[in-house]
């Protein structure tokens, strides 16, 4: 009986993955509150829906009431923060919140089903990192002296990212942990939402020859520490978000031009200096070659989603256990192996509809220092999904990124919600700006009729 259960619910699980991603989309089109409003309702049911037949699947697979009780306690977190945002914050994007809810809700699922302790220390530290989100847009709205921080900005965020010298441990073949009290934490994931604030100021005001020379070369210093760390992934996060933001505070392509050549250049110097480069580009070039060395975690990702069709082989079906690291960088191997590939690409696309979400935020925004954030913030985030899921498909080289909100790493979880926060926080600014704008219409408007 439960097999059968389990079968059935491959593709119940799609349809509802299928309709959430889609209301995602038509959310922009809508341009009535109440029709947007209807959206955001349906999406909350199917998202319940889909946690729900997965922790069902999950008990009845285990028979452990732990299960239960931790459904219970997941409930509680996402009914609650849907409530406070949906109170304090009423002119919040539902959009946002509820694909934050719905990505944690996947990521809970895998990991519960992966290793049930991981999954319960992933959901502690998303509490306090949603308890930290309710503050941040407050923050946004309140606090106007941001933009004058740069300096203080650049060198907090520098040491963050300098301070695995003194306080680091290696982990994978990269030295970008800290561990303090018997907590470790990737001090990157928390320095690159510093550096786009820090990018920011410096750029928001003055664009001069002069002050770009500056924060171009605080931000290489920041890309040259995370390389020599081995963190190569974050390498790139922060030298393609310094570029974008570079553009869009200039509007001058040849500095765009001039970084991607010098990017360029030294991704060749890194491929002739370190092994683990090498060795990464190996197993992306030819896994099945290397099938019992480099390239064995690639091979096993691709055997993973091969093996899972469109609807997957269903909870607990699969064998994501065969490839290393399933846990963080290669969750979605593990996603499309047991829920199937529609259901994979549907979560692409939600976290697609956030990067919508995040630039057409940023193109509203009128101040240039909150554009900018709003423009990096997207960048970062977008591009560390991009290089996650090239990386396990055989896109690009593996670059040891995680999946954002889904993959195992307190430090990813709570720079992510923070990142879901502050974009909150700005959406809320430029609501007010328009309500300004529209008082002050109004007002004109009728001292033109008076006189």
């Amino acid at each position: 009986m439960v097999n059968v259960i389990i079968h059935v619910s491959k593709y119940i699980l799609a349809i509802l993955a299928a309709s959430y991603a889609m209301k995602c989309f038509t959310v922009f089109s809508d341009r009535h509150e109440y029709d947007r409003g209807h959206v955001y309702v349906v999406q909350n049911v199917r998202m319940f829906l889909i946690h729900f037949i997965c922790y069902l699947i999950i008990y009845l697979m285990t028979k452990d009431m732990k299960m239960l009780y931790f459904y219970g306690a997941q409930f509680v977190l996402f009914l609650t923060t849907l409530i406070i945002y949906g109170t304090v914050y009423k002119n919040a994007s539902r959009l946002i919140v509820n694909n934050m809810c719905y990505l944690l809700m996947v990521g809970f699922v895998i990991l519960t089903r992966l290793d049930f302790d991981m999954a319960v220390r992933q959901f502690v530290i998303a509490v306090a990192a949603v308890c930290i989100s309710l503050v941040i847009p407050a923050f946004i709205l309140r606090v106007r002296i941001v933009d004058r921080w740069g300096i203080f900005l650049g060198a907090f965020g520098f040491l963050m990212v300098a301070s695995v010298f003194v306080f680091g441990r290696s982990m994978y073949g990269a030295t970008n942990w800290i561990s303090i009290g018997g907590f470790s934490l990737q001090p990157s994931e928390l320095a690159k939402i510093v550096f786009v604030f820090f990018v920011a100021a410096m750029l928001a005001r003055d664009t001069s020859f002069k002050r770009i020379v500056i924060t171009t070369a605080v931000a290489a210093a920041y890309v040259l520490v995370l390389v020599v760390e081995r963190d190569l992934g974050a390498a790139v996060i922060f030298f393609v978000t310094y570029l974008v933001m570079l553009y869009v505070a200039t509007r001058q392509f040849r500095y765009m031009a001039l970084g991607l050549g010098a990017g360029s250049a030294a991704a060749v110097i890194a491929y002739k200096l370190f092994d683990h480069v090498k060795s990464r580009v190996v197993a992306w070039s030819d896994p099945w070659g290397n099938y019992n060395d480099a390239g064995y975690q690639i091979a096993q990702s691709l055997f993973a989603i091969g093996t899972g069709g469109w609807f997957g082989m269903g909870l607990f079906k699969g064998k994501p256990d065969t490839i290393p690291v399933v846990v963080s960088d290669f969750i979605f191997s593990a996603v499309a192996e047991e829920l199937g590939a529609l259901f994979a690409i549907c979560l692409i696309l939600v976290y697609f509809s956030c990067f919508l979400m995040f630039i057409n935020i940023s193109l509203q925004l009128v101040k240039p220092f909150y554009k900018l954030v709003a423009m990096g913030l997207s960048t970062a985030y977008g591009i560390q999904l991009f290089l996650c899921i090239g990386g396990v498909t055989k896109l690009i080289p593996h670059t040891g990124v995680t999946m954002p909100l889904i993959s195992y790493g307190g430090s990813s979880v709570l720079s992510t919600i923070i990142i879901f926060a502050v974009i909150q926080g700005l959406y809320l600014l430029r609501q007010r700006e328009v309500r300004i704008l529209e008082t002050r219409r109004e007002e004109r408007d009728a001292e033109e009729e008076c006189s």
